[in-house]
C-alpha cells in the first residue's frame, strides 16, 4: 500500500524536485490505544512534503521504540533525490543518515541527548562567543496573540575538528537555532542544534527546521476534519487503510486549492463536495489539471 501512495503521491509534485523540504514523524491513533483487540496503540510514520502539505508515504510500526528502522524502510520506497529530510532527534542516527544520502537527499537532524557526545562537541563551539560571531547567522521574528518568538540561527561549515565526523555520511555543517519567546511579561530561551549533509546558510537551516513541523499540523488535520482519534473501528487494517485514506483526501484538496487559488479553508471545500458531487470530481482530478 505504502508504495501504491507513494507513487501517486509523487505524481502530484510532477517535475518538482530540488529544495523541497520532507518532514518525517509518527503518530499514535489514541483511540487504539483502549482497544482489546490490538496488542499495542497502532503508531504510524509519515513523510510529508513541508511545502506543498503533501503526504507522499505513510508506513505502520509496532510501538515507538521501532520508529527508527520503520523511518529507514519508509525512504527506501521513495524519491527523494535532490530534497532534504527533516526529522526530530530520535531519528539523529548515523545509519538514518546513510540511507538518507543513499537515496542521493540531504539530511537535517536535530541533535540533543541520545547523541550526547556529539551534542556536547556543537553545544561548547556555539557558547563560545568568539566562535559563535564567525558563524553566519540569520533572525526572524514572529508575533501570534501576543506571544512574540525571536529565532537566531547560527551555522558554519568548520567541522574538521568534529569527533566522530566521518561516522555522519556527507556530513557538511552544523547549526544552531536560539528560540527566544515573550509573553505576557514572561521570556524563555531554549537552544536547539543540527547537523546537515548539505552546506546550509543560517537562513536556509530556520527555514527547514521550521518545515519540521508541517507533519504536526497535518497531524491535526486528520483529528480535525476526520476525527481520527476517536475512530472506534477495532480492526487494524482498516484503521491503516482508513488513516491512508483520510490522507488522500487531504492531499486532493490542498492540490486543488492551491492549483484554483480558492481562499476558501479546507473544511469549506470538503462541505461543499459533500453536498454538491458536481464539485467532488475536480478536486479528485486537481493533480490532473
Amino acid at each position: 500500500m505504502k508504495q501504491c501512495m507513494a507513487k501517486w503521491a509523487q505524481s502530484m509534485l510532477g517535475g518538482t524536485t530540488q529544495g523541497l523540504t520532507i518532514s518525517c514523524d509518527g503518530k499514535t491513533i489514541r483511540c487504539t490505544a483502549k482497544m482489546e483487540n490490538y496488542e499495542s496503540p497502532l503508531h504510524i510514520i509519515s513523510a510529508h512534503v513541508a511545502e506543498l502539505g503533501i503526504t507522499l508515504a505513510s508506513q505502520k510500526v509496532d510501538g515507538k521504540s521501532n520508529e527508527i528502522p520503520a523511518l529507514r524502510q519508509l525512504l527506501e520506497v521513495l524519491s527523494v533525490e535532490g530534497r532534504i529530510i527533516v526529522a526530530d532527534a530520535l531519528h539523529c542516527q548515523k545509519e538514518t543518515a546513510a540511507v538518507v544520502v543513499k537515496k542521493k537527499a540531504d539530511y537535517l537532524l536535530s541533535v540533543k541527548d541520545n547523541q550526547s557526545a556529539l551534542k556536547q562537541d556543537i553545544e561548547e563551539y556555539v557558547q563560545d562567543d568568539k566562535l559563535l560571531k564567525s558563524m553566519d547567522s540569520a533572525q526572524s521574528r514572529e508575533k501570534n496573540v501576543g506571544r512574540l518568538e525571536t529565532r537566531s540561527a547560527f551555522v558554519t561549515g568548520d567541522i574538521d575538528w568534529l569527533s566522530g565526523k566521518s561516522d555522519w555520511k556527507n556530513l557538511a555543517c552544523i547549526g544552531a537555532i536560539q528560540s527566544q519567546t515573550e509573553y505576557k511579561g514572561k521570556s524563555s530561551s531554549e537552544w536547539r542544534y543540527y547537523i546537515s549533509s548539505r552546506k546550509l546558510t543560517a537562513g536556509e537551516i530556520l527555514k527547514h527546521a521550521r518545515m519540521e513541523w508541517s507533519v504536526e499540523s497535518m497531524r491535526w488535520l486528520l483529528d480535525v476534519h476526520f476525527d481520527e482519534d476517536f475512530c472506534r473501528i477495532e480492526d487494524e487494517g482498516i484503521q491503516q487503510v482508513l488513516n491512508v485514506v483520510r490522507k488522500i483526501a487531504l492531499n486532493c484538496v490542498k492540490a486543488h486549492k492551491q492549483k484554483s487559488g480558492s481562499r476558501l479553508p479546507l473544511s469549506k471545500i470538503m462541505f461543499a463536495c459533500l453536498m454538491d458531487c458536481g464539485k467532488l470530481l475536480p478536486v479528485l482530478l486537481s493533480e490532473q489539471n
